[in-house]
């Protein structure tokens, strides 16, 4: 026999995150976006993702609503709790504007 943890059912959990987590998850966001080609079935495929039920999203399309509904709720602790910092990014047509780059680091 074999013993596993798991979390009650009635379990609630208060995870402290910090920007590098946050950016992880972000980053792994992406990559499985990349992975779906949601660029190549369009915007109503990504929209029917977060409307469809759980049981009915392949195993991509559920790795992908999982990240966003943990990312989603990191943003929303952190701006009731005031932790973001504003900043002006540049847009393509502005003076000064840099193509950005993939680092590979």
């Amino acid at each position: 026999m074999i013993k596993a943890k798991e979390l009650k059912d009635d379990a609630i959990l208060d995870i402290k995150v910090n920007k590098s987590y946050y950016l992880m998850a972000k980053a792994a966001s992406f990559t499985i976006l990349q992975q779906m080609n949601v660029v190549e079935k369009g915007e109503e495929y990504f929209k029917s993702i977060m409307t469809q039920k759980y049981e009915d999203l392949d195993d991509l399309q559920r790795a992908f609503y999982t990240i966003i509904l943990l990312l989603a709720e990191i943003e929303k602790r952190a701006t009731d709790e005031n932790l973001y910092n504003e900043k002006e990014i540049l847009e393509p047509g502005d003076e000064g504007y840099v193509e950005p780059t993939q680092d590979s680091n």
